[in-house]
């Protein structure tokens, strides 16, 4: 399989050529043989999206691990040091979410 170019007028990237492993042309020829993509494009922007996807994910991660280190730096975190605690703050959340649950299946009745 030929190496992959892609030309978008509008790209700040500028011409781009992608060069896969032998495995993953394997891979897209297979794909494009079996109809699931149209061309080697197809894997290219597929794979692309997913990046971007995963790359949201993590970021949204990173941003729950900043506000919640802010929050104990504030004080506001609960320290828990046995397996004891760990198994009463399971239950707790647990009971406060299917409490919360059964609120929300009221409200909407």
């Amino acid at each position: 399989m030929a190496a992959l170019t892609t030309e978008r007028e509008t790209s700040s990237v500028g011409d781009m050529e992608v060069n896969p492993t032998p495995g993953q042309e394997a891979f897209i020829r297979q794909a494009i043989e079996s109809g699931r993509i149209h061309g080697p494009e197809d894997a290219v922007k597929q794979g692309l999206s997913l990046w971007e996807e995963k790359e949201r994910r993590r970021a949204g991660i990173l941003v729950a691990v900043d506000k919640a280190e802010a929050s104990i730096a504030e004080g506001k975190g609960r320290l828990v040091t046995s397996e004891q605690q760990v198994i009463d703050l399971v239950e707790g959340t647990k009971q406060r979410g299917m409490a919360r649950l059964l609120a929300e299946q009221n409200t909407t009745r």
